[in-house]
């Protein structure tokens, strides 16, 4: 690892500041967020250039499925920080008594979103292979560093004191989580994760729940769903040299094809 790093902007910063200012929110989902890529800004780039350009200048929008994880990642993993949540008695976000929430705070849920977070916590921790997974371990720990000469962020949800990493997900169909992996493309993940934290892909595993019935499983990763996030890392990066860092006129994006 080198002492310095280059981000997007061409900015050429000390790399252990860099990785001291991640734990911070702002900084990570933020600047960072703009100047350095990410498994989440390559699923982006391999689905619409366009689509990467708006996020990164006007911000992802909030989803359903984005505030459930969140919430949950923090119960878990960052359980002190829920006393910067401000949680309003009411079932749904529509309600005025939470949009007026809204306006003096930054992260508010419903009720009914804590105590369904709360079910799934609750269900995790009293798996005795899931607490296993997640003992003796780091938790939310951010690393930066080049794939291919470009700077890539990540943070591990679980980073194994011995080696390895858990992420943890939750899922609508536990037992068909591996064809969320692909729809998802959490290879995306696994390749650069394992390249940050220098960890072999065999020491990666997906720890999930399943949402409705509480099932917890557990996946581990073949080879060949590490190449296949190699691959796409780097299918990736080149549109990003092609669509985005060649000042490319973005309104002459056009997808060709044959029927």
């Amino acid at each position: 690892m080198t002492n310095s790093i280059k981000l997007l902007d061409g900015k050429v910063e000390d790399k252990q500041e860099v990785i001291d200012n991640m734990y911070s929110d702002d900084y990570y989902y933020g600047y960072l967020g703009k100047n350095a890529l990410s498994s989440s800004s390559i699923k982006l780039l391999l689905d619409s250039a366009k689509t990467y350009l708006y996020i990164s200048k006007y911000g992802q929008k909030e989803t359903q499925p984005l505030r459930d994880g969140h919430l949950f990642h923090t119960m878990i993993l960052e359980p002190e920080k829920l006393n910067d949540i401000v949680f309003v008695d009411v079932q749904s976000k529509n309600t005025n008594k939470f949009k007026e929430a809204k306006k003096f705070h930054d992260q508010v849920f419903t009720m009914k979103e804590k105590n369904d977070a709360e079910r799934l916590c609750d269900a995790l921790l009293r798996n005795e292979t899931a607490l296993g997974l997640i003992q003796d371990s780091q938790f939310e720990v951010p690393m930066i560093d080049t794939i291919n000469g470009y700077p890539f962020r990540g943070k591990a949800d679980v980073l194994k004191n011995k080696g390895g990493i858990v992420d943890l997900k939750t899922t609508i169909d536990v037992k068909n989580f591996y064809k969320s992996a692909d729809a998802y493309k959490y290879y995306n993940q696994v390749y650069i994760y394992c390249q940050l934290f220098n960890v072999d892909y065999k020491d990666f595993k997906f720890l999930c729940i399943d949402k409705k019935n509480l099932d917890v499983g557990v996946w581990d990763c073949s080879e060949s769903f590490y190449l296949k996030g190699e691959a796409s890392v780097h299918a990736g990066i080149e549109i990003y040299k092609d669509f985005i860092e060649s000042d490319f006129d973005i309104d002459q994006y056009i997808i060709k094809g044959t029927l």
